[in-house]
């Protein structure tokens, strides 16, 4: 299949601050933008899905797949996909979506290696199967899912063991590319350019020149600009914004900052260069968006940024 270029979404969940992972089960979520368009996005955590019923077509990166009810899909961090189920088709997926890194800093505290290592093959491809080929895997997707439905006492706690062993199972099913199970491979064109959108994620706040994270992909400058737009829909500059603008939502959210504070924090240079990006990424200013009630909680939880070339 010819690879497709253009507009990409990054999809951006937040998870709680005690917490490694969100589940989303109820009908809010189901298939929120599987009507939209075939357009790729990518998440800023891993993705795991469940379908529950119906059937469609799902885009990993340049692979097209079919799918149906009772397969699972594991989407690595960063990685672009897509779910567009069949014209009339009623489907119903649940997901969670996972922060490996999180979990890894916890239990290898002491080990900043074996966390790389790990994380790495975690992320090493996209997966989609039966239930049945895995069946280990999804006893333990459907524990973790009822643990997050009904909430109990002590259900961080078994998230916590459950999310590891999740992990482990994924990371082991990945050791061995070539015998997973209809695994499918991480594509060059992407990969070139996945460094830089862990820089950008580690050191938003930071300083930052686009010869710096060209020189984390080992490129020049210009090959890096032009590689990363035609991957990822938008300039490294505009990607950087979005990142920053939305870490700007959160502590506007979870702290009590001035706007000031929270712009020199999250990477911009000046109050009026955040306002500019806050407006134009978000559609209001951020003083606004702080008094409107709709925009916590859910709606960031759900927050979407989609930067048009040209903008």
């Amino acid at each position: 299949m010819k690879k497709i270029k253009g507009k990409m979404e990054l999809r951006y969940y937040d998870i709680p601050q005690n917490e490694f992972l969100i589940a989303l089960q109820n009908q809010n979520w189901q298939n929120k933008y599987q009507t939209e368009s075939d357009l790729l996005h990518f998440h800023n955590l891993m993705e795991i899905g469940v379908c529950r019923r119906g059937h469609g077509t799902m885009r990993l990166e340049d692979d097209v797949v079919r799918y149906e009810s009772g397969m699972i899909s594991i989407i690595p961090v960063n990685y672009p996909h897509n779910t567009i189920p069949d014209i009339g088709a009623d489907n119903c997926w649940e997901y969670l979506f996972v922060d490996p890194e999180k979990i890894f800093a916890v239990v290898y505290a002491d080990d900043i290696l074996q966390q790389q290592k790990i994380l790495e093959n975690i992320n090493r491809k996209a997966f989609l199967g039966r239930e049945e080929d895995i069946p280990n895997m999804k006893n333990i997707i459907c524990a973790i899912m009822s643990e997050m439905s009904c909430k109990q006492e002590f259900y961080r706690e078994s998230t916590r063991g459950l999310g590891l062993a999740l992990m482990m199972m994924i990371a082991r099913m990945n050791s061995n590319v070539g015998n997973a199970p209809e695994g499918l491979r991480q594509k060059n064109g992407f990969d070139q350019v996945r460094p830089a959108l862990e820089h950008i994620r580690d050191h938003y706040a930071m300083p930052m020149k686009i010869a710096e994270i060209a020189s984390v992909c080992h490129m020049s400058e210009s090959h890096f600009r032009r590689l990363f737009e035609e991957n990822i829909g938008m300039t490294p500059v505009d990607y950087l914004n979005q990142v920053r603008v939305k870490k700007a939502c959160d502590m506007i959210r979870k702290t009590g900052y001035s706007m000031e504070e929270i712009a020199v924090k999250v990477g911009f240079t000046t109050t009026s260069t955040f306002n500019r990006n806050f407006k134009r990424i978000v559609g209001t200013s951020p003083y606004q968006w702080k008094k409107s009630p709709e925009n916590f909680e859910i709606r960031l939880a759900d927050f979407n940024i989609l930067i048009e070339k040209g903008w």
